[in-house]
């Protein structure tokens, strides 16, 4: 049954209070426990990813990344939701969280419920955006570590990806950290390029 107006507007105001108060990895993971199988309140949550509080916008990231961790099947029945909005994320933080969920979802051994609904969705802005990404010096070495690993795993829909990733890891390589080295020499490695 829909929640009414009302109640849609408690729920949030709720989740704005909890996530305007730090908390750790364990709390995390209980509230993304507390999203299962609870529809509104995951729409209300990933909403909250884009909230104009950079910190609520990051924890609201960090509970959806748990809640994909806790229960990728019913973490799919939001997958398209959330790869409608993904290229939206301009929080550096949530972005870590947005990319890495993405990372996972486009890994072969990503649940079958993910894999099976992403291969049903038109990737190519999801390629656009990673790219973009990826060359923005803004962007946390770790948040382009994913972006990597999203690239890599969506280069078989897309052939041009592979060679346009390659020549990007390779500019990028004298400009960002070892931990990027590191990261490339992986990529490498999936892509089986020496």
């Amino acid at each position: 049954m829909p929640l009414h107006k009302a109640q849609k507007q408690f729920m949030q105001q709720s989740w704005l209070k909890i996530l305007g108060k730090p908390f750790g990895k364990s709390q995390a993971e209980q509230l993304a426990k507390d999203l299962v199988h609870q529809d509104e309140l995951c729409k209300i949550v990933l909403n909250l990813c884009f909230y104009q509080n950079q910190q609520i916008a990051f924890r609201a990231a960090w509970v959806l990344e748990n809640l994909f961790t806790i229960d990728p099947d019913y973490f799919a029945e939001h997958l398209f939701a959330f790869l409608d909005c993904y290229a939206q994320q301009n929080n550096l933080s949530a972005r870590r969280h947005f990319a890495k969920i993405l990372a996972l979802v486009s890994d072969k051994k990503a649940p079958m419920a993910c894999a099976k609904l992403l291969k049903t969705y038109d990737t190519e802005v999801l390629v656009e955006t990673n790219f973009t990404w990826l060359i923005d010096d803004a962007v946390p070495v770790a948040v382009k570590s994913h972006c990597l690993s999203i690239l890599a795993n969506l280069s078989n829909r897309h052939p041009w990806v592979r060679e346009e990733l390659l020549a990007t890891m390779n500019h990028l390589l004298d400009k960002e950290s070892i931990a990027f080295f590191a990261k490339v020499k992986q990529i490498r490695k999936q892509l089986r390029i020496k």
